[in-house]
C-alpha cells in the first residue's frame, strides 16, 4: 500500500498533524505502507489538488483541504481489496 501527503510548502503544522495521523491508524492496524510526503506545488497541481493538505491512498484521491480523523483514515485502509486480502489469509 502506497500513502502519498501532498502539502504545500509553507503548510506547517497541518501536514504534520496529517502525517501523525496516518502513522498512528497503520501502527495500530499493524499494516506495512510506504508513506511519502510531498511538499512541491507541482506535485500537487500533477495530482489535480489545489488544497492542502491531500492524502492518496494507491493513486485515489481521498481527502483534500483538512486534516483526516484517524478514524477516517482507518476507514479508508480497510475498505482496500489488499487490507482485505490481507486478513482472508490469516483467518
Amino acid at each position: 500500500m502506497r500513502i502519498d501527503i501532498l502539502c504545500k510548502p509553507d503548510c506547517g503544522q497541518r501536514c504534520e498533524r496529517t502525517l501523525e495521523n496516518v502513522r498512528h491508524v497503520l501502527e495500530d492496524l499493524a499494516v506495512n505502507a510506504e508513506v511519502h510526503v510531498y511538499r512541491d506545488r507541482r506535485k500537487m497541481i500533477d495530482n489535480r489538488v489545489y488544497v492542502s493538505p491531500a492524502l492518496v491512498l494507491d493513486d485515489n484521491l481521498r481527502i483534500a483541504g483538512r486534516v483526516p480523523e484517524p478514524a477516517e483514515i482507518r476507514s479508508m485502509i480497510i475498505e482496500r481489496p489488499r487490507y482485505r486480502r490481507r486478513l482472508s489469509d490469516v483467518a
